[in-house]
């Protein structure tokens, strides 16, 4: 069993990597439309004394975001940031990371992990076995920094009626299911009904039977619709998707770790990673929630704001200005 959930970070980005593979070329240069510091009203007048790093980011809005946030931090603690977003495949972005062209990315433990050992002797128990793993497994010269407890994964969410009629909350977990998922339809990808991370696992873990199964998409439009529609009343939805906070969804917890660990962490040159580099990314990581990153993609993808406006207004609200 890997531990990238059902689909992980990589197949649910899988039809926007395809459509950048033909331009591979230009993929390996990132977007460089931001290459200087971002305006950061957080940021310390002299600039470059503690050094320059290049961050990038993968094709998708939140992994962008987190590049701004961990650019507004650096740049406030005095380092020179410079960016490639969008670079595309995790290959891309990986191969990059190896030869130095880019100093750090944003990152899922999970995920990584799953890319650089596909067949892990043993599956994680915990987010720190998680990051032993993904340590071992890096290339030289790479490290991992702490990881936050925000994470982007597989989990069990259910409409707002459904949530209303059952008063289940977000304090509600996965085996606040069990007396009444034979009254529930459950809809997925086709392959959750034979994945462990999937039906299997939530029958034998968390004793779960549900009244039927809708073989969907991975969390996409088919899913969120039927949930939206009552088609069906528990879907499989990422959780930091922001279809969540505007249909007023309940993400329920995942006490017995089925979806594995999708913690949200710094991976970077260890060269580039100076003591105050450190200081200021793992800042970052011991406030960054699953609740506070879901807000932070809604503002993007739904409220339409710019990604660094909102990276710099979090870092504020959080203290680390």
């Amino acid at each position: 069993m890997t531990t990238t959930g059902t689909r992980g970070r990589s197949t649910r980005f899988a039809a926007l990597i395809i459509a950048s593979a033909a331009a591979v070329a230009l993929t390996a240069c990132g977007s460089t439309a931001k290459s200087a510091a971002p305006s950061n009203p957080l940021a310390p007048s002299t600039t470059a004394a503690k050094g320059s790093i290049t961050i990038g980011s993968n094709n998708f809005a939140e992994s962008n975001i987190l590049a701004d946030i961990y650019g507004a931090a650096l740049t406030a603690q005095g380092f020179k940031v410079s960016y490639k977003y969008n670079i595309g495949s995790r290959e891309v972005s990986y191969g990059l990371l190896r030869s130095g062209e880019v100093q750090l990315m944003p990152e899922y433990n999970g995920a990584l992990l799953s890319y650089l050992k596909p067949n892990p002797p043993a599956a994680p128990t915990s987010t720190a076995d998680t990051d032993t793993q993904l340590t071992a497994a890096l290339a030289s010269g790479l490290e991992v920094l702490d990881p936050s407890p925000a994470q982007d994964k597989d989990s069990l969410t259910v409409n707002a009626a459904t949530a209303a009629k059952y008063h289940l909350t977000s304090s509600s977990s996965i085996a606040d299911l069990k007396p009444i998922a034979k009254d529930l339809t459950i809809g997925a990808a086709p392959e959750f009904q034979t994945r462990e991370q999937g039906l299997l696992g939530l029958k034998t873990v968390y004793g779960l039977t549900f009244a039927g199964f809708k073989a969907l998409d991975p969390g996409g439009p088919l899913t969120e619709g039927a949930l939206k529609n009552n088609n069906i009343q528990v879907g499989d939805i990422f959780t930091t998707d922001s279809s969540i906070t505007t249909n007023h969804w309940v993400t329920l917890d995942d006490p017995q770790n089925l979806f594995g660990f999708q913690n949200v962490v710094p991976v970077g040159q260890t060269s580039a990673l100076t003591p105050a580099a450190v200081s200021a990314l793992n800042a970052v990581s011991a406030k960054l929630t699953t609740s506070a990153l879901l807000q932070l993609d809604t503002e993007v993808s739904v409220d339409g704001k710019d990604p660094e406006t909102v990276a710099t207004a979090w870092l504020q609200s959080a203290g680390l200005g």
